[in-house]
């Protein structure tokens, strides 16, 4: 298995029902089925080539599976968050001590900034920040300090309609921005945006050069997606979507080996 290939991942806490919520309502959890589609999505990775790393678990964190949330990776440096929801601060440091383990320099963003990791879109050198929801500015300027001498351009993206920016866009391998408009705020921030016909389909996760893992409620946006010419990996999460998670949430991938 390729050192370059391996996918941060945190099974799903017992008190899943309990995670939070900002613009939808609440509705029930199943957490049965979702450690069942917590599993079947590790499976999935781990048939696309993807080495599952598991962070310990911290069952009294409910979000913990969104492990997305917990730190931004740009090249051989971890640069672990400040979850903007006080009851998220628990779960960064099992993060952080994987990543130490595996031998990635560790940076902090350090009160009073705040990020969640769901709020960073990375593609090239360019990271988009979403600022407006769970990060603030002091974040967003500290997450800069870390990763422009690293070559990077750390870019603000007002955010208002979702949860984080990757609640709202995510990028196909050839940089195309992918999202539904009524959830965009500002399309034009991109130099490439595709309208996608349904939320979940605003979701991916890059696997290689082209092919994409995304959520199994998205059909007519997977169709979009292979006439494009990419191959498609679908997985049900319908318990996370449910708490506003999406496909990105539930991994991390490291593909720069320290």
């Amino acid at each position: 298995m390729a050192t370059d290939r391996r996918a941060l991942v945190r099974r799903p806490s017992p008190r899943l029902a309990e995670g939070e919520i900002t613009h939808i309502e609440r509705s029930p959890v199943d957490a049965d089925l979702a450690q069942r589609q917590w599993e079947g999505y590790v499976a999935a990775l781990e048939a696309e080539g993807w080495q599952p790393i598991e962070v310990p678990p911290a069952e009294e964190c409910p979000d913990q599976a969104f492990v997305e949330d917990t730190v931004v990776m740009y090249d051989g440096v971890a640069v672990i968050t400040r979850p903007g929801t006080p009851t998220r601060t628990a779960e960064v440091h099992d993060t952080e001590a994987t990543l130490r383990g595996l031998g990635y320099r560790i940076e902090r963003i350090e009160a009073p900034g705040t990020l969640d990791g769901g709020d960073v879109l990375k593609h090239g050198s360019t990271v988009w920040v979403g600022l407006g929801g769970r990060t603030n500015q002091e974040g967003v300027d500290q997450l800069r300090t870390h990763l422009e001498p690293l070559g990077a351009t750390v870019v603000g993206v007002p955010l208002t309609k979702v949860l984080h920016l990757k609640s709202a866009v995510t990028a196909l391998p050839d940089g195309t921005v992918v999202g539904h408009s009524p959830l965009v705020d500002d399309p034009t921030v991109w130099e490439t945006f595709l309208d996608v016909p349904e939320e979940p389909g605003s979701h991916v996760v890059v696997l290689d050069d082209r092919t994409v893992l995304m959520s199994s409620s998205a059909p007519r946006t997977r169709q979009l997606f292979e006439e494009r010419g990419l191959r498609v990996v679908a997985v049900d999460i319908s318990e996370f979507e449910k708490l506003e998670g999406c496909v990105t949430c539930l991994s991390v991938r490291l593909r720069h080996h320290p």
